[in-house]
């Protein structure tokens, strides 16, 4: 009988334990940033119904699709974000659950795209979003808590990059390309990887931009200096256009209160070269990206989306949010030497070579766990110093080691695996006086996640 090779599709990727306590790692983290600005956890199903999911995002997630036909002969989809199961789930729901509703979803999400550096077919979101209410508010907090969140997961460099679908929409009318808008965005969110030159015959082909229009919409993605000089920028460029008014205004009012709320301006950084390809963004957009990593892409998107609910209900259920890329940020930290190098969850190993002892191993290893420690017992009664190999190759720092002789003195001994340094700790006074032990142990050698 052959056997089948084994593989996974292109795209897709296994997670090792090293790669997985990281991920978790980092879904910790952001579900305790988001419990600490009050949002609450929800779950959807992965497969919507077709009609849910096309034409909510752009053409290039709707080609990007995962459709087929389920056992009912029903078209359906993978979800490929969680913003749009979002909508059609506040439609349903927003009676029971009243507003404004603060909710984060963590989950997998799938796209039929290239793949690239940092970028899978199958990848987890975390995202955060605010529905059922218009105020600046809420702009401003969805900033401070992609602030909190990254720099909760360990940065201290990066940046988060701002601006206002209003200020773009407002010079689009003003140019008389406003028919064309879901065109000219989608070309212009691509500037940072295919170019000026490239996005101006995009803006040419796709959207039949003339020369000088396309000349004003590029000035704009141009503009230069700080937060305030950018602004008094943008003001001439949008003169006239009440949509483009609002828009700078309202970034005007995100940035004074972001800062006002503690975020250094070198942190929020008015960008309005960044335009997210979504069709359904509406008002401020967010893209944060590491200064160590500068081409990784953006780890933490999203903006505000005021009409997408509109298709599923009558109900007026604006939205803003944003959403952690898991897999990029832990691609990221890898490159970055973030990453601990154990793959255990477990800090303590016991070994095990005395077989007519298992009994007091057992034992010391529920007393340990009793005390809030994570414990692991090699199973089988090896030689020692292959117990240990493996405790090293593992990632543990500490191994117990205790014998016939030991048990009977009444000690076990507490072995640093860098260093091979090992004291032996009496368990005449129970067990208090070894977690002391453990907790003098050294700090680990490779960084871990915070």
């Amino acid at each position: 009988m052959s056997t089948i090779e084994p593989r996974t599709l292109k795209g897709f990727r296994d997670y090792l334990p090293t790669a997985m306590l990281a991920r978790e790692q980092l879904i910790d983290t952001a579900r305790r940033v988001y419990r600490s600005y009050g949002f609450a956890p929800i779950d959807t199903p992965a497969l919507e119904y077709l009609e849910i999911l096309t034409g909510k995002g752009s053409d290039e997630t709707d080609k990007q699709l995962y459709r087929f036909q389920d056992h009912g002969g029903r078209d359906v989809g993978l979800r490929f974000d969680l913003t749009v199961p979002l909508a059609r789930f506040m439609a349903q729901h927003s009676a029971a659950l009243g507003v404004p509703f603060k909710r984060y979803h963590i989950g997998p999400v799938w796209r039929g795209e290239n793949t690239q550096r940092g970028r899978y077919r199958e990848f987890m979101q975390c995202d955060f979003d605010t529905i059922g209410t218009l105020a600046p508010a809420a702009d401003v907090e969805t900033a401070l808590v992609i602030h909190d969140l990254i720099q909760a997961l360990g940065f201290s460099r990066f940046q988060i990059r701002v601006n206002n679908r209003m200020v773009l929409n407002g010079l689009l009318d003003r140019l008389g390309l406003s028919d064309r808008s879901s065109a000219v965005l989608r070309s212009l969110d691509k500037l940072a990887k295919i170019g000026r030159d490239r996005v101006a015959e995009e803006l040419a082909q796709f959207a039949g931009a003339n020369p000088d229009q396309i000349r004003d919409v590029l000035r704009l993605t141009e503009l230069t200096g700080d937060n305030s000089a950018i602004l008094r920028q943008l003001e001439p460029l949008v003169a006239g256009s009440e949509t483009g008014q609002a828009g700078v205004a309202r970034l005007d009012q995100l940035l004074a209160a972001a800062a006002a709320a503690g975020v250094p301006d070198n942190r929020l950084r008015l960008d309005v070269s960044i335009a997210r390809g979504l069709d359904y963004y509406t008002g401020v957009i967010f893209e944060t990206f590491l200064d160590d990593l500068p081409t990784l892409g953006s780890v933490c998107s999203g903006g505000r989306y005021d009409n997408l609910a509109a298709l599923f209900t009558k109900e007026l259920l604006p939205g803003v949010g944003a959403s952690l890329g898991l897999d990029r940020l832990l691609a990221g930290m890898e490159e970055l030497k973030m990453v601990a190098s154990a793959s255990t969850p477990a800090t303590v190993f016991i070994a095990f070579f005395d077989p007519q002892r298992l009994v007091d191993y057992l034992r010391l290893a529920a007393n340990l766990r009793a005390a809030g420690l994570g414990v692991e017992l090699y199973p089988d009664p090896k030689k020692l110093g292959a117990q240990l190999k493996y405790a090293a190759r593992r990632g543990f720092q500490t191994a117990l080691v205790a014998g016939e002789n030991e048990f009977a003195a009444g000690i076990v001994q507490v072995k640093d695996l860098a260093t091979g340094h090992s004291r032996d700790v009496s368990l005449a006074a129970g067990i208090q006086p070894l977690l002391d032990a453990l907790r003098d142990s050294p700090p680990p050698r490779v960084r871990p996640l915070p």
